[in-house]
């Protein structure tokens, strides 16, 4: 079991406290590199580049229904890992000129997710700082704990209805009757309108607001790893192992 930071946007923060959100996807990196395979004389043995493929040095078979099992001893994350979730917060104004990994635990703390304050006995009077990337979070301002339970190892377009719906898609307009819902468009303002006919069209549109940019989009289907976990609204040392 290791504990290890995991970062979230706004949206995803809500649903985890929402109590919507159990899965989330990342990107596997480096991504696995097909291989083309030869003999010692040079001749290929394979008329297919995609009989195997190269991961950080591990070289498999392939069979990706079997990947999973393949790659979990090199995986980030594993059954049993408890994440700590790192959003963007502030502080007072007192402390802007004061770096995180300098803070020492009493400093209020306001999630910006929802607005949240937490104050950790600070009796001052707290004028909201400067904003801060949730990536710089310390450990101890974390409020909500994942335990991992599934790790898997798949195509990003292999997600499924249902994953979607777990991945805390916000669901704006439920089922009913032959209407089959209306789900969340992101990256625009809720009062542009519009509404996706499936969670999982959903997720694409909320997947590339956050990684198009990056390389990773839904229409290069990237290799992802689909953790499945649990939520704890505490802080990760306020957990019993």
């Amino acid at each position: 079991m290791t504990d290890r930071p995991i970062l979230f946007s706004a949206p995803m923060v809500l649903a985890l406290l929402a109590g919507t959100k159990f899965q989330t996807r990342r990107v596997l990196n480096p991504q696995p590199e097909h291989l083309q395979v030869y003999d010692w004389k040079g001749k290929r043995l394979h008329d297919s580049e995609y009989r195997h493929w190269c991961w950080k040095g591990h070289v498999g078979a392939d069979n990706w229904d079997d990947i999973t099992k393949q790659l979990s001893p090199f995986l980030p994350y594993a059954v049993g890992d408890r994440l700590y979730v790192r959003e963007a917060w502030r502080t007072s104004m007192a402390y802007d000129d004061i770096s995180p990994s300098d803070m020492g635990g009493e400093e209020p703390i306001q999630y910006i997710a929802d607005s949240a304050v937490e104050t950790f006995g600070w009796r001052g009077v707290a004028v909201p700082g400067r904003f801060r990337q949730g990536m710089h979070m310390p450990r101890w301002a974390s409020r909500l704990t994942l335990t991992v339970a599934e790790v898997r190892v798949q195509r990003l377009q292999d997600i499924t209805e249902a994953d979607a719906i777990a991945e805390g898609t916000e669901c704006l307009a439920p089922p009913s009757g032959t209407f089959a819902g209306g789900w969340r468009v992101y990256g625009t303002p809720p009062e542009a309108g519009g509404m996706w006919s499936s969670a999982r069209d959903s997720y694409h549109n909320l997947w590339d607001t956050l990684n198009a940019d990056r390389g990773y989009s839904w229409a290069e289907d990237p290799w992802i790893v689909a953790v499945t976990f649990s939520v704890i609204k505490q802080n990760i040392d306020q957990v019993k192992p």
